[in-house]
């Protein structure tokens, strides 16, 4: 009897195993959702950077290193972004193969600093293209017997980014050519607007870890008054408080949030890679196409404003009078 216990115990566990699926881990959001398209059931898909977190700045925990050390399979970015991962797959231990998916990608080089590369290549949709293919080559090396259905997540895939590049392509252009100026806490879209068509500014250079610069201010005030620029536009993970101060220094909107560095939650319409970029320029076509106030209609409306001030001042005086008199004229008769 107990023979038989141990034996059933013992496939029992055998058969568990035989159905664990293989761990893969991403080290960004927009890297976890493109595989969770490729690989699909057959996956055990994680991201190691929470969704909202700023993958330049992250920092490991434990819970990091033991997910790294149990994974099969890592998928990361590469090109600097990042910088806290080789320390994490040191302390882990893991044997899981490591892939860049921006492998074959011909990077930005960084406007900072020499010899750098910008990070966010992503942005532009047909980099994505070499991500997914890069990711679908990894998941059939990981699971050769699922060769077909990676393959066909892959292409399903790619018809959908490819929609998605037309749309922003087609979308950027109904901004009037001179207002194509897109200013952002960090420099996280040049990508974006080499591809599609857009000037990028930004306080912060491609990292977030970095200190604002006078000269970066100055230099934004700059092309604001000069490109008559309507709006700025902040972002998911960043602190967007130079962004709103620098638009009301310039008396301009701020134009709404985009997301760089991940995408955003479930309940957002940004929850997804592609969402992402949809939402982004959607919010970019909105804020740049709006008409901005010149400094003399800004000075006519507080001008207009003030007489308003003074008007209804008047007007509540003579009501306080006229009461006063009717009361009086009462008490009289």
């Amino acid at each position: 009897m107990k023979r038989s216990i141990t034996l059933f115990l013992i496939i029992f566990h055998i058969t568990c195993l035989a159905q664990e699926k293989p761990k893969v881990l991403a080290t960004a959001s927009m890297i976890w959702d493109m595989a969770k398209n490729i690989g699909g059931e057959h996956l055990d898909i994680q991201c190691i950077v929470p969704i909202g977190g700023d993958p330049h700045l992250y920092d490991p925990t434990p819970k990091d290193v033991k997910s790294v050390a149990n994974a099969q399979l890592i998928l990361k970015n590469g090109l600097t972004f990042e910088g806290w991962f080789n320390e994490l797959i040191e302390n882990s231990g893991t044997k899981a193969k490591s892939v860049i998916v921006t492998e074959g990608i011909q990077p930005v080089q960084s406007l900072t600093y020499e010899n750098a590369t910008d990070p966010h290549a992503w942005m532009n949709v047909t980099n994505a293209y070499t991500y997914i293919k890069n990711i679908k080559k990894a998941f059939i090396e990981l699971l050769p017997e699922k060769t077909a259905f990676f393959e066909k997540n892959y292409q399903n895939y790619l018809q959908e980014l490819k929609k998605l590049d037309a749309y922003i392509l087609k979308k950027i252009q109904s901004i009037p050519e001179e207002k194509r100026v897109l200013i952002t806490s960090h420099d996280a879209f040049q990508y974006y607007g080499r591809r599609y068509g857009i000037q990028l500014e930004a306080i912060l250079g491609v990292s977030t870890d970095a200190d604002v610069q006078t000269s970066d201010i100055n230099r934004l005030n700059k092309v604001i008054k000069e490109r008559k620029v309507p709006a700025v536009f902040i972002e998911s993970t960043i602190n967007p408080k130079l962004l709103k101060q620098l638009a009301r220094d310039n008396n301009i909107a701020v134009g709404g949030e985009l997301y760089a560095d991940s995408i955003g939650d479930k309940e957002s319409d940004a929850s997804t890679y592609i969402d992402m970029l949809k939402h982004n320029t959607d919010t970019i076509v909105k804020g740049l196409s709006a008409e901005v106030k010149t400094e003399q209609e800004s000075n006519e409306k507080k001008d207009s404003s003030g007489h308003n001030i003074w008007l209804y001042g008047l007007i509540g005086l003579l009501f306080i009078g006229g009461f006063i008199f009717v009361v009086k004229k009462l008490d009289n008769a």
